[in-house]
């Protein structure tokens, strides 16, 4: 393997486990503000975060590069609005370990997007992959009245936004600086966020305050420090092998959900994790061979 592969997939792991436990921060920011606001609040420190690293790039090459960026940064930017905007809301109703899971999903609807946009064949293994998290997914979401949870299908959306935000990012990273990028995209969902958080919920400070560890985590890490690592690995890594990697964000985010939340569960709802998690690696591992 290439060091610079290798250090490509240690970035997006590092990523997948900022992301994971994530989802802990953004279910406990639930408890006191709408998911609108806390989105807003949490893009808005993290393009305060990038600020400081753009500032140091100002005359460096890469610096330069920014002709069509603010196009990329808004087309990537809505993508990215919508699967968080689904994911979160999606969380009000749902705990962190199925969000996590179901979200992983995007690593199987990725490959079948590159067959589409590439006019592929469609290979064994993607077929394979998504029949066992299709069956993940039934046994961790549909209940026995054969009733899909409100949340689980609102973050399964959330899943189809992010893949083609993978798939974007992944044809957008060597074209322009990342932290720039980064910022374009965050500023775009944080306004978008914000907007829509007026239009529908109440700002008070005094429950801000009460989550000021959750944003920050949230914000800082999540969005400012992961967005643009994430950007920055994917130079070396396509958007299928990335995928493989970001498959792990949903175990993590299990870990944290029992860790943290004290969510437990269920034998039925287990297996169908491991299904998912299954025919996620199987999709990617034989799509990219």
């Amino acid at each position: 393997m290439k060091s610079g592969t290798f250090k490509s997939d240690f970035i997006l792991l590092f990523v997948a486990i900022i992301w994971g436990f994530a989802f802990v921060a953004q279910r406990i920011g639930m408890n006191h503000v709408g998911p609108f606001t806390f989105n807003g609040l949490r893009f808005v420190l993290g393009c305060l975060s990038l600020l400081p690293i753009i500032f140091f790039q100002r005359n460096s090459p890469s610096a330069k590069t920014n002709a069509g960026i603010i196009k990329a940064g808004i087309i990537s930017g809505i993508f990215l609005f919508l699967g968080i905007s689904f994911q979160q809301v999606g969380l009000v109703y749902t705990t962190a370990g199925k969000a996590g899971f179901i979200t992983g999903l995007y690593v199987v609807i990725v490959p079948f997007l590159n067959i589409f946009f590439k006019q592929d064949k469609t290979s064994l293994g993607t077929w394979i992959g998504a029949i066992l998290a299709s069956v993940g997914m039934f046994l961790l979401s549909v209940t026995k009245n054969m009733n899909m949870e409100f949340g689980d299908l609102l973050v399964f959306f959330s899943a189809i936004c992010f893949a083609f935000h993978l798939i974007i990012i992944g044809r957008l990273s060597n074209r322009f600086n990342t932290a720039r990028l980064s910022l374009v995209q965050c500023m775009v969902c944080a306004l978008l966020s914000l907007l829509v958080a007026m239009v529908f919920e109440t700002f008070i400070l005094s429950d801000i305050l009460k989550i000021s560890i959750p944003l920050l985590y949230g914000g800082v890490l999540s969005v400012g420090v992961a967005y643009s690592l994430q950007i920055y690995g994917q130079k070396n890594s396509p958007a299928s092998h990335a995928a493989i990697i970001f498959s792990l964000e949903s175990v993590f985010a299990a870990i944290g959900g029992w860790f943290i939340l004290n969510e437990i569960l269920s034998g039925r709802a287990f297996l169908g994790c491991a299904l998912m998690l299954a025919g996620m690696l199987i999709s990617q591992l034989y799509y990219k061979k």
